[in-house]
């Protein structure tokens, strides 16, 4: 059975540590923490998570994590704002330099 978290499937073969860190926005210091709150021991490989396992998991990391779309579009957001701001000092120092 895939067990699928916010709309990424986790391997199977792998430990439920590494597992979580397919998600965008988890490493391996998040995931640990995430199966610690939930009571899960980091060696358990997915495929071995109960159902009740595996919905604490999608549980905790939607309450307390900010993952996949929501990250990238506040990522590219920031992106686009410290470019607009880096393009407003270089047009001001151009300003400056010409006094």
């Amino acid at each position: 059975m895939a067990i699928r978290i916010v709309g990424v499937d986790l391997p199977q073969n792998k430990r439920g540590e590494v597992g979580l860190t397919y998600i965008y926005g988890i490493g391996r210091s998040s995931a640990k923490k995430i199966l610690e709150s939930a009571g899960v021991d980091i060696d358990i490989k997915v495929k071995d998570w109960t159902d009740d396992q595996a919905a604490k998991i999608r549980e905790i990391i939607g309450a307390g994590f900010k993952v996949e779309g929501d990250l990238r579009s506040e990522v590219q957001t920031n992106i686009k704002r410290l470019m607009v701001k880096r393009k407003q000092l270089l047009t001001r120092k151009k300003q400056l330099n010409k006094v």
